[in-house]
């Protein structure tokens, strides 16, 4: 009875074994390499699959995602005979699980050692500053090489980036010193910049001040001859209206005298020559006003008597 219960438990645990190795599930993103007999058969994909026991077995279990691998620091010479240390980052995915395990032993060593390669062959084209400045250029030239190679492994690299490029310390304090004194520099120029502006917008400044001063005092002198000579045609027009005779006018002129003469830096006053006429008029006028009534005083007609003299 025993040798019975044995075989019975004997053979479940076989059944059970069995099930386990003839369902297989596979996650998301994921493949399995199914050989038999050690010939590939199939990929299995993600989901459930049933396979034949102790006859098909699970090679390999591929992860499907972008994978990232970062490479050590390669020393690499540019074409200048320097030396820099360049850290790199590949973006990587499986696409064909089956040329992934078979084409190539070890994708990323082979993926690592391409990029090794290929790094030196760009750079060494390159001088220090354009290696410094061209790193999208390298990151494309890179890809291209490193896509085209990897494609027959089933392999499609999405993007390289370099992580750091590390030129030799002397090298470092050199161009520390240059990009100093190119912001010395440039702080310079800017000040001269401003200096020179600053100087242009007030030479401008007074330039206009200037012009609006001189257009000022241009229309404030044709505002005040024009009013001269509004004052003096109103003064003519009301000479003109009161029709003033020559005696008046003699006695305006005589008036007007001591005005001129005035000051103290007049040291010689010159007699017009036409104060003559003036005192002759004025002479002629007075002569004919009579203090009583007004009228002139007539003349005798007889002989005129002539004063006694005087002892």
């Amino acid at each position: 009875m025993e040798p019975i219960i044995i075989v019975l438990i004997i053979l479940v645990v076989l059944v059970f074994i069995a099930l386990i190795k003839t369902i297989q599930v596979i996650p998301q993103a994921s493949a399995a390499i199914v050989e038999r007999f050690g010939r590939y058969t199939r990929t299995l994909n993600a989901g459930l699959n049933i396979v034949v026991p102790f006859i098909d077995t699970i090679r390999n279990r591929i992860d499907l995602r972008e994978q990232v691998v970062p490479f050590p620091p390669q020393p690499v010479i540019t074409q200048d005979n320097l030396v820099v240390n360049i850290d790199t980052v590949i973006y990587y995915q499986v696409t064909d699980a089956r040329a992934a395990t078979y084409e190539v032993a070890s994708y990323i060593q082979a993926i690592e050692q391409l990029t090794v390669t290929t790094l030196r062959n760009i750079i060494g084209g390159m001088d220090l500053e354009r290696t410094l400045t061209s790193r999208e250029e390298i990151n494309a030239a890179l890809r291209g090489v490193l896509d085209e190679a990897t494609g027959k492994w089933g392999i499609r690299v999405n993007r390289v980036e370099l992580k750091a490029i590390e030129p030799p310390t002397s090298i470092q304090d050199s161009m520390e010193k240059q990009m100093r004194a190119d912001r010395d520099k440039r702080a310079a120029i800017l000040q001269a910049e401003g200096v020179r502006q600053s100087e242009i917008l007030t030479a401008e400044g007074q330039k206009q001040s200037a012009i609006l001063r001189a257009e000022g005092e241009a229309k404030a002198a044709a505002l005040r001859a024009e009013g001269e000579a509004q004052a003096i045609r109103v003064v003519f027009e009301s000479i003109h209206a009161g029709d003033p005779d020559q005696k008046l006018l003699s006695y305006q002129y005589l008036q007007m005298l001591p005005k001129i003469a005035e000051g103290d830096a007049n040291k010689l006053w010159i007699v017009p020559s036409e104060i003559g006429d003036a005192l002759k008029g004025l002479g002629g006028a007075i002569g004919n006003f009579n203090p009583a009534g007004g009228a002139n005083i007539p003349k005798p007609s007889g002989p005129e008597r002539q004063a006694p003299p005087i002892d």
